[in-house]
């Protein structure tokens, strides 16, 4: 199967460079819902047959354009939510965050987690469950968040993100997947060519 993993549009916790990891999540600004309204013409070609968000406000705007481009259904789905920083969200320090969750790239670390916030097993384990769900689609998009996205991508589709200079992912970007289940490609990583 064939996914395409987008992240959200742009919103002001962005621009703030706030850890905004909570629900509902700040909307999207003008230039997030811009760029929302451009992903239906940039994956046109893309026989995309359902469309998941994260139940985060900004990532469910960012999809909706496109579902309704498609004529496909949107589901809705906390599994691929942002990674939860506990009781660091809305910081504007991000090391300590950024630090433990690249230390999951390492499986002995997966114990690791913010203070009451996702631990490295929590956050997979939602995560793959939720793709999961997306198997049996010949084609599917999923909107989701460029904590989550890196850190998921990074371990299940088997790219060394702190030597590759690609691994940035801007808002509304795409990374396109192929495969299923502990067999993930990754062929396309924000209009860099992997594969």
């Amino acid at each position: 199967m064939r996914i395409l993993f987008i992240r959200h549009g742009q919103t002001a916790s962005n621009v703030g460079h706030q850890l905004d990891t909570g629900f509902p999540g700040a909307p999207l600004s003008p230039t997030g819902l811009a760029q929302a309204d451009t992903l239906p013409e940039r994956l046109r070609e893309e026989p995309i047959e359902v469309v998941m968000t994260s139940d985060l406000t900004r990532a469910r705007q960012t999809g909706e354009p496109l579902a309704k481009s498609k004529g496909v259904p949107l589901i809705t789905n906390p599994g691929v939510r942002e990674i939860f920083a506990g009781d660091w969200d809305m910081s504007v320090d991000w090391q300590d965050y950024v630090n433990i969750i690249a230390s999951w790239q390492n499986p002995s670390n997966l114990d690791r987690g913010m203070p009451h916030g996702d631990t490295g097993h929590s956050f997979f384990r939602r995560y793959d469950a939720a793709v999961g769900e997306m198997v049996g689609y010949g084609c599917a998009a999923i909107v989701s968040h460029g904590g989550a996205l890196r850190t998921w991508l990074g371990v299940r589709g088997d790219l060394e993100l702190d030597r590759d200079p690609t691994a940035v992912l801007s808002n509304t970007a795409v990374v396109t997947v192929e495969g299923e289940p502990g067999d993930w490609r990754i062929l396309d990583w924000a209009g860099h060519q992997i594969r």
